[in-house]
């Protein structure tokens, strides 16, 4: 993946806490794409791709910093529908 070089200023203050300059690289990129994907501007799996992860890996992180995923676009709604109906028994007739 492509990528570019951004100055960002963070309070001192933050580093006195034991984050590393790698941590905080990881969590602006996950805060953007977070972002990003609650404004709607990209799928999970959009989002997912941009953090080099799986779409319910994204689905995952997003659940464990308690941000809810309610956010379908009409194909992902469409994927989990028929997720859903491969999932469920066939109803005997």
């Amino acid at each position: 993946m492509l990528e570019t070089t951004f100055n960002i200023r963070i309070p001192v203050n933050v580093l006195d806490l034991g984050v590393t300059q790698e941590e905080v690289q990881r969590r602006v990129s996950e805060w953007l794409v977070f972002s990003l994907f609650s404004e709607g501007k990209i799928s999970s799996g959009k989002a997912g791709n941009l953090l080099g992860i799986t779409r319910l890996e994204f689905i995952e992180l997003l659940r464990s910093r308690g941000i809810a995923f309610i956010n379908f676009s009409e194909e992902e709604l469409k994927e989990e529908i028929e997720a859903v109906k491969k999932l469920s028994p066939k109803e005997k007739r």
